[in-house]
């Protein structure tokens, strides 16, 4: 099975994550993963594009359990000896009017959409195969957060040189500072969101010069995207895109073709690359 090409969508039995499996399974020359915590809305799912004619495959994954993410890992090894194509888009969102204590709500949103994206990263990076695309779904959101925040913490999170290590104390910082009522004193903005997906931003960017520096002859290419606004259970019906439109920036970047050399450690928003 190793020479059969794999695709894996995290967090895909709906919206965004759904219309980037939809757009895969009629564009990658391979097998296609949709993934999602609950097997029987995954299975939902699958059921759904199959009576549209696409031949999706499922397997559980919930990127907040380590042991569902090594899980994952371990069955592409042995499947497929690796990994093709990685698109992280599972995440979550509280609602702008949401009652729930904002502390809460940071440690709630950064512990899936930072950690447990750095968990699935951490996991699956080294089964990239030579060639292969990791698309990290982070948000237009994540510029506006940072300019949001203090000066040293944007150059901080504008740094080239800023580590893993550095990045996680920082986004464990913001959590403890909320719980301690000081995120904004701390220089931090009001949005635990927007946070989190500055981690994962700055992960990208990260992961991407480690891949330069470590696996340079290998060609795998890695980036960070803003879908834009989508019609989703997260953003609303009053969004500008749908989820098949949301879904063609992150498909761009998981289908870059191998003669491809760039964009590599961007963040990119409508397939063109924006400034951080």
């Amino acid at each position: 099975m190793s020479n059969v090409q794999v695709a894996v969508v995290t967090g895909s039995n709906k919206g965004i994550g759904l219309a980037i499996v939809r757009a895969l399974c009629k564009q990658f020359p391979g097998d296609v993963y949709l993934t999602s915590r609950d097997p029987g809305r995954g299975q939902a799912a699958v059921a759904q594009l199959r009576q549209e004619g696409l031949q999706p495959l499922f397997h559980q994954l919930d990127i907040d359990d380590l042991q569902s993410i090594r899980a994952l890992r371990d069955f592409l090894k042995e499947k497929y000896g690796g990994l093709n194509v990685l698109v992280n888009n599972a995440g979550i969102a509280f609602k702008v009017h949401d009652t729930t204590p904002f502390a809460t709500q940071a440690e709630v949103t950064l512990k899936t959409n930072f950690f447990g994206t750095r968990n699935v990263c951490t996991e699956l990076l080294p089964l990239m195969k030579p060639y292969g695309r990791v698309v990290n779904v982070s948000s237009m959101v994540s510029s506006s957060a940072l300019r949001g925040c203090s000066q040293e913490l944007q150059q901080k999170f504008r740094s080239d040189t800023i580590t893993e290590d550095e990045l996680v104390q920082l986004m464990t910082k913001f959590v403890e500072d909320t719980k301690k009522g000081v995120h904004q004193k701390e220089g931090w903005p009001n949005t635990a969101y927007g946070v989190s997906k500055i981690g994962v931003t700055v992960l990208s960017r990260i992961q991407a010069r480690l891949l330069n520096e470590k696996r340079r002859g290998d060609h795998v290419l890695l980036n960070a995207c803003c879908p834009g606004w989508v019609r989703t259970d997260m953003a609303g019906p009053k969004a500008t895109k749908s989820p098949d439109e949301g879904a063609e920036t992150p498909v761009y970047l998981a289908l870059l073709p191998s003669s491809a050399d760039a964009p590599h450690g961007q963040f990119v928003s409508d397939k063109a690359v924006r400034p951080w």
